[in-house]
């Protein structure tokens, strides 16, 4: 009910009396104090303080013991005077589900629950495995396994481990479902084998490396898919990548390879079943590769574009791996105009390539040891699917080869906690999900046999079939020795009788299936070895 003003003013003038009052009491104690004591009045008024504050203390003890004393109570009541009574045991009293100390006190100290929740044994799985321990438990049910994610490194703390002795697994059927491995030793403290033959051709998907349990690890496929590898010098990324290769050339089945060796001598053992191997720094080289792949990846939207347009099953073509070493020296220039605009123009093709060529069975692989921010173009970068990095030294050298939102991820490794001495040791960043990754140094004796195999097996195909004019090309470049032939020397040794170079040319262009080039100077026409190779693959 509302009060009238002159209610109002009363209960003002009422308050203002009892105030009075108050005053007036507190004054004559303090007075009559002061005369008993015979004391100053700022000695009165602080023993007046100190008798105030004794008599909250014991206000204050004597309502902590009256409420244990009842809770106490409320505790000894039979269970049979409790809801759910008629759950009890023998004895009339409910049992409490058991906890689980260990992990209750880990992720309640580092925050991944709450300090009131806790883990229930009886949800608690403990596997005993040779490099540590698996925990697989329930979370509270207001928890998920990102609330652990986000705690590893206090988790790993509590466990008194580093961030990286910690694998976290989470499950597709329940978000409060973990499974969380603690190491005993350090991650790769010992290496592992490198893996036979037939488990590579057993994985699902192609294998990258071993995970921190000796467990082989990699990405389900690289159809639709690129990869940056990222990392400073010396930390293993050529080894890493030439493993790689090695595990393509055995499990992938057939595809062609171009490999841009920036190092000049990282990826020279694949050299031989490479389609085009060029051993360059220079941002001409890179600019040639990209307008050759360019060109067969415009030749395969026409094709997919050519089947829908007649209700024909989409077209199957090869893969195709466009592998480039010290990716970041191809993108920068010189300083002279010329080499600037080689550089700009690397840039729209790269990224034209690594877009579009997802759809049309062309994987890039781009490694660099500079990860920073003007390395690799962002707009190039952002292109990449796949994500991997080594070993360096600062947050914002890792969100370059990354992501820049990598670190906002559930469970993130940061990749500067690295063994900088435990080369090919990275982080791999795919379909969401951060692991810990040692790549495979295979022998290079191994990795020769592998090549040598292919090349014998890829000698029977061509062997078995009738010689097109294309296969005779690549015989007569390659007895000569030579990367570019002119189309006055190919056409007669093809067996092409006309002399004017004219007509010369569009008979030779015929036979081929394929127009004529120019040399690295851009003045003689002719045919360059690797764009007959990828002639003579199919499409």
């Amino acid at each position: 009910m509302t009060k009238t003003k002159s209610e109002t003013t009363e209960d003002v003038y009422g308050q203002m009396a009892g105030g009075i009052g108050v005053l007036a009491v507190a004054a004559g104690a303090l007075a009559a104090l002061k005369n008993a004591l015979g004391i100053p009045w700022w000695a009165t008024g602080l023993v007046a303080a100190g008798a105030l504050v004794l008599l909250g203390y014991l206000a204050w003890w004597a309502r902590t013991r009256i409420r244990r004393l009842l809770s106490h109570k409320d505790e000894q009541v039979p269970a049979a005077g409790r809801p759910g009574a008629e759950d009890a045991g023998e004895e009339g009293t409910e049992a409490l589900p058991a906890v689980h100390q260990t992990l209750t006190t880990v992720l309640g100290r580092a925050g991944a629950i709450g300090r009131e929740e806790v883990i229930l044994d009886d949800e608690v799985t403990i596997q005993q495995i040779d490099v540590g321990t698996v925990y697989e438990f329930l979370l509270p049910a207001s928890r998920t396994a990102e609330d652990v994610g986000k705690n590893l490194g206090s988790i790993a703390s509590m466990f008194g481990v580093t961030r990286l002795h910690l694998k976290l697994e989470t499950s597709r059927k329940s978000e409060r479902k973990v499974r969380l491995l603690v190491l005993k030793e350090p991650p790769f403290s010992e290496p592992f084998s490198p893996p036979t033959r037939q488990e590579i051709i057993d994985f699902s998907g192609v294998p990258l490396g071993h995970d921190v349990t000796g467990k082989l690890i990699g990405v389900p496929t690289f159809d639709k898919a690129s990869l940056l590898i990222g990392g400073m010098t010396q930390m293993g990324k050529t080894t890493l990548v030439n493993g790689l290769i090695t595990c393509l050339l055995i499990a992938y089945g057939e595809f062609d390879l171009y490999l841009l060796d920036g190092k000049l001598c990282g990826l020279t053992q694949f050299q031989p079943v490479a389609v085009r191997y060029e051993a360059s720094d220079d941002p001409a080289v890179l600019e040639s590769m990209l307008d050759q792949l360019i060109v067969r990846v415009d030749k395969r939207y026409t094709e997919m574009q050519e089947a829908k347009r007649n209700r024909q099953p989409a077209p199957v073509f090869k893969p195709v791996f466009f592998i480039i070493d010290e990716a970041a020296d191809f993108y920068v220039d010189d300083g002279s105009r010329e080499s600037q605009e080689i550089v700009r123009r690397n840039e729209d093709k790269s990224r034209k390539l690594v877009s579009k060529s997802l759809e049309s069975g062309i994987c890039t692989i781009m490694l660099t040891q500079r990860p920073a921010n003007d390395a690799i173009p962002v707009k190039v970068r952002d292109q990449f699917l796949y994500r991997m990095c080594l070993y360096v030294a600062a947050k914002g050298t890792a969100k370059v080869a990354l992501g820049d939102s990598y670190f906002e991820t559930v469970a993130p490794i940061h990749p500067a906690l690295l063994d900088a001495s435990i080369k090919g040791q990275a982080v791999l960043f795919a379909a969401g999900v951060s692991t810990l990754i040692r790549g495979f140094n295979f022998p290079d004796s191994y990795m020769w046999g592998v090549v040598d195999e292919v090349l014998e097996k890829r000698q029977k195909v061509i062997s078995s079939r009738p010689a097109t004019p294309v296969d005779r090309a690549i015989e007569v470049l390659r007895k000569a020795g030579v990367d570019f032939m002119p189309t006055a020397e190919l056409a007669p040794a093809l067996g092409i009788t006309e002399t004017r170079s004219a007509q010369q040319g569009k008979i030779l262009a015929k036979d081929l299936g394929m127009r004529s080039g120019k040399d690295l100077k851009g003045v003689v026409r002719g045919y360059w070895l690797s764009d007959l190779m990828a002639a003579a693959s199919t499409s």
